[in-house]
């Protein structure tokens, strides 16, 4: 029996050989498995614990049933060629996420604590690894991917491939310039002074404003990049349509602190509006009807017919 188990000559003992190596296997991997949980506390971790157990039990496995079958004898030439391309097509997004990590560290994308849009999701970047980078996402007013309707932060932890920075934009918040323009649109009515809502507007817009601290940052990031200066004192524009009149109020806010300056803006306007007896329009209508006093069958003097 024994030289059945060492002749890998014949069919037989190779045969023989793979279901002792095969039982062997399933016995390590099983004791692999409990003692490597046994070191681990918690009970996610025992989880992976058990698995990286029984596929490293199992890879050696199958390199052993190789060395005794030895498919590709007297061709390695080949078998390291297929390999190769095997490995190269199966590894093409790690290879991705490599390279994008380079690219990341190596042209400052980005760095953890920025405020940044990567594939199609935006948030704080809380953590960068060769292969992905981990962000704390924010809501948006704008479409429906998340239920928190402004810039702040949903809860959810968002793993992206570190590939995306080659195939998709990346928007960066807080890198070089800590500021965005914020507007507020408010409609109001044509028939109200539109004039007295501008003012109102604009100085709210004044008092809001980080307009000071936004022209240093981009006096500091003219010493880095040719960009044009640009305004960035408040203003608000009118636009008349076929219902109303928008006034648009422009301004610069620190890009963390965006939804709550909006907020205070948009509470004081309309507490000055409605002090200011300037109604806030809508594309509605109102219709008033009267009856017909004759058609009801009265008398106009309110006698019946």
């Amino acid at each position: 029996m024994w030289d059945l188990f060492v002749d890998n000559a014949s069919v037989e003992g190779k045969l023989a050989t793979t279901a002792v190596v095969a039982a062997l296997a399933v016995f390590v991997g099983a004791v692999a498995g409990r003692l490597s949980s046994r070191r681990v506390a918690d009970r996610y971790r025992k989880y992976y614990a058990r698995k990286i157990a029984h596929y490293s039990v199992a890879v050696v496995a199958l390199i052993g049933l190789g060395i005794v079958w030895r498919p590709f004898a007297g061709q390695l030439g080949l078998v390291l060629g297929l390999t190769a391309a095997g490995l190269a097509f199966a590894m093409q997004e790690l290879i991705g996420a490599l390279a994008g990590w380079f690219n990341i560290v190596s042209g400052s994308i980005f760095r953890v604590g920025d405020r940044v849009q990567l594939g199609g999701v935006r948030g704080d970047v809380i953590d960068i690894t060769p292969l992905r980078t981990k962000v704390m996402e924010i809501g948006s007013s704008v479409g429906d991917d998340t239920w928190v309707r402004g810039r702040q932060y949903t809860g959810r932890i968002v793993s992206i491939s570190n590939k995306a920075t080659f195939t998709e934009p990346v928007f960066n918040y807080s890198s070089s310039f800590e500021f965005i323009w914020e507007e507020v649109t408010i409609p109001v009515a044509y028939r109200d002074d539109w004039h007295l809502a501008e003012r109102i507007m604009t100085e709210e817009a004044l008092r809001v404003s980080s307009s000071k601290q936004a022209e240093e940052a981009i006096s500091a990031m003219l010493h880095r990049y040719p960009v044009a200066r640009t305004e960035v004192e408040p203003r608000v524009f009118v636009r008349a349509t076929d219902n109303y009149l928008e006034l648009a109020a422009r301004f610069v806010v620190p890009v963390r602190t965006a939804r709550w300056v909006k907020d205070d803006l948009t509470r004081r306007v309309l507490e000055r509006f409605a002090e200011a007896g300037i109604t806030v329009a809508s594309s509605t209508e109102d219709v008033t009807i009267r009856s017909d006093p004759v058609r009801m069958g009265k008398d106009p003097s309110g006698d019946a017919a």
